[in-house]
Formats: C-alpha cells, structure tokens, sequence
C-alpha cells in the first residue's frame, strides 16, 4: 500500500461521522502516537488539524507522540509537534526520560537542537539513574550532541551522576578523548574534582596511560598535577609505577612537577622505577636535577636494589650519576656491594668493583665485616678473579 492511498484513508476516517480520534489501543498508542512513531509526517499534520486532538497523550509506557517522533529520529515530525504551543517538551517516560534525554541518547543531534529551541525545555532534567541529557550522551559517546549541550551556559558539567562520578572522571576512565576535549573547553569546569573518588581525571589518565587524555587535561592551567590520592600517589609516581614513559614524559615537562615526593610508603619515583625495572622512565628521572639517586626507602637506595636483585643495566644508569654514593648504607650497615654477597650477581659484582671508590670493606655490621675483611685482603693481593668465582 502506498503513502497516498494509506493517506487516503485517513483522510476517509477523519471524515466519519463518530470518529474518536483519540482512541488509543491495546498498549494506549492513539493514532498521532503511531504516526508520529512511524514517521508520517503528512498523517501527523492532518491528525493535529483537528480541534479535539490530545498531542501529549501518552501510551502505557509514558511516552508521549513527541517522545515517540524524538527517540525514532523523525526531525520533521519532531519540528511539526514542536511547532504547537500546546505540546508539553518536557513530558517523561515512566523511566523519567524526557525527549531531550532520548535525543541526547541515541545522538540525535538535529533533534536536540530543535528541542533546545524551546525556552520550556529543560536541559537539566534527571531520569530515574539521576541522569541528565549531557550525562546521557557522554555516556553513548555522542561527542557532538555533548558539545551542542555545552555551548549553553544554563548546563552544568560539573553535574555527578548518581554513583558520584563527574563527566570528566568518568569519560577520562573510558578514555573518550572527544568528550575529554569538548569538556575542557567550558571554563567553569573543575577538573580537579574527582567526586566520589580519591583520585583526580589527571591522575586517572596517567595511571591506565591515556595520553592524549593527559595531554588535554595537561593543557589546562588549573589541573593540578602533583594533586594525589588518599594514600599519596601522585599521578607522577602512578604513570612511572606502571611504566607509562610518554606519560611520565610529558608530566616531567611541567616546570611545576614534584619529581622528588615519595608516596605514603616513603617510596620516591626513582625507587618505584628501579623496583619496576622500568629503564626508560630510571634514565628519564636520573636525567633531571632535582632527582635524588640516593633517597632510600628504609636506608635501601635505588643501587641498593638495583644490586641486590641484579638490574645491571639500572646499576650503570645509577652510577652514571656524579652524585650516586656507591658506598651508602642501607639500615642495616650494608652497602651496595654487601647485598649482593653471596647471591650470585657476578656482573653487578664486576660493575661495582670496576670503580674506583668502591670500598669492598666499607660496611658496619659486624655479622658481614669479616668476610669483606678478607674480600679487601684479597683485593690488596690483587686477586679480583677469585672474587668473581
């Protein structure tokens, strides 16, 4: 059947005598309900052209013929009804969403632009998940509908959601960098608010290692990025404990970066890239100034580690530094070279005697100061061979 003859026939019905135009069936859809669904655009101006038609009736679920036009995507019904005085926008489904939130949800952005035409529209309505029209289309990932909400002053970005998630923690944790941007860019945005949670978008992105999301969030004035969690970890030391080098990268290039701040352990960033093996980010921090390489964690330098679990590689970045003591003891009187007696770590051994101001019997615990005796007796002999066997 086509469009005419369909048409046709409606027009034959409106005509009836004792036609109930808002008669609704097993589900309470009314035929402008239907139409409006369908997207018959003819069928929903003839059926409005009649003095006792209800356009806001709703069927069993709440949804009136606009919802039902809006959540379709069926511009020219949605701008037919819009265009009556008498057609309530703002009505909601039995979930509470409203045709905003349905065009913001299934990124309608056309739709939405129409609805926000109308000065009656709320843009701040909450569903039944404490939803609003942004939060649904951040959600879906509909980055252009979220820019066209932003662009209005009276939408608030810094709105949580009902677990007490902000628009930012939660596209940041998803990595939606479109979303990431196009938020940034209202300035009333607090993108250190971190809501519910204890750590920050910054400090979120830098853990996973989103780095365009870091680079975003970096390029905001009022990010804080020494700002930790609740058991101080900075997002510094969160991207070098998990070896995201370019994210360490890029925070290191901040002139107001900490890179010395040991979280609540006592552990520094030095210490946490050593102890990871991450030899890119050790090179990357030995290659900074304020970088203490002797800062220990319970007396336990990064050489100490270093040597004692066998990272020659790290071994040499460290020693490459003026400022390493090679001879530093941790708490309990043993040096670099002491912890690794006796645990077979012959090319540690071979890189830490290669110096000069190694002292092989530079120590203070009397459990170990005899065996070194005799390792600097043998040294004086000249029997380094031996000591490597």
């Amino acid at each position: 059947m086509s469009v005419f003859e369909i048409i046709e026939i409606v027009v034959g019905l409106l005509e009836a005598e004792g036609c109930d135009i808002n008669l609704e069936d097993s589900m309470r859809n009314t035929p402008l309900g239907w139409a409006a669904h369908h997207g018959h655009e003819e069928v929903v101006e003839m059926l409005l052209g009649r003095d006792d038609i209800n356009p806001n009736k709703p069927n069993d679920e709440g949804q009136t013929p606009l919802w039902c036009a809006v959540w379709n995507g069926h511009e020219g019904v949605v701008k037919i009804l819009l265009g009556r005085g008498d057609v309530d926008p703002n009505i909601p489904d039995y979930d509470h969403l409203t045709p905003l939130h349905c065009a913001a949800r299934n990124g309608h952005e056309r739709v939405v632009e129409m609805l926000l035409r109308r000065s009656d529209v709320d843009p701040n309505t909450l569903d039944n998940d404490d939803l609003t029209p942004l939060w649904c289309a951040v959600k879906r990932r509909h980055v252009g509908v979220g820019k066209i909400l932003l662009g209005r002053r009276d939408v608030n970005p810094n709105r949580l959601d009902g677990d007490g998630q902000t628009l930012l923690w939660y596209s940041v944790l998803n990595g939606h960098e479109g979303v990431v941007k196009v938020l940034l860019e209202r300035r009333d945005l607090r993108p250190n608010n971190w809501g519910r949670h204890s750590e920050s978008p910054l400090w979120l992105a830098a853990s996973v290692g989103h780095e365009g999301v870091v680079k975003l969030l970096l390029g905001r004035r009022d990010v804080n990025p020494n700002k930790p969690n609740n058991n101080g970890v900075t997002p510094l030391w969160c991207a070098t404990r998990n070896g995201h080098w370019r994210v360490v990268k890029m925070l290191l290039g901040r002139s107001d970066i900490v890179p010395n701040k040991p979280n609540h352990e006592g552990k520094t960033l030095l210490w946490v890239a050593v102890e990871n093996r991450h030899e890119g980010i050790v090179k990357m921090l030995l290659g900074r100034r304020g970088v203490d390489p002797n800062r220990g964690w319970y007396g336990v330098t990064p050489l100490h580690f270093a040597a004692e679990n066998g990272h020659e590689r790290i071994v040499e970045m460290l020693l490459g530094r003026h400022d390493v003591d090679p001879n530093k003891l941790d708490g309990n009187g043993l040096t670099p070279l002491s912890c690794v007696r006796g645990r077979g770590r012959i090319g540690v051994v071979k890189i830490l005697l290669g110096r000069d101001d190694v002292d092989p019997a530079y120590q203070t615990s009397w459990v170990v100061r005899q065996p070194l005796l005799l390792i600097a007796g043998a040294l004086s002999l000249g029997h380094r061979t031996s000591l490597l066997c």
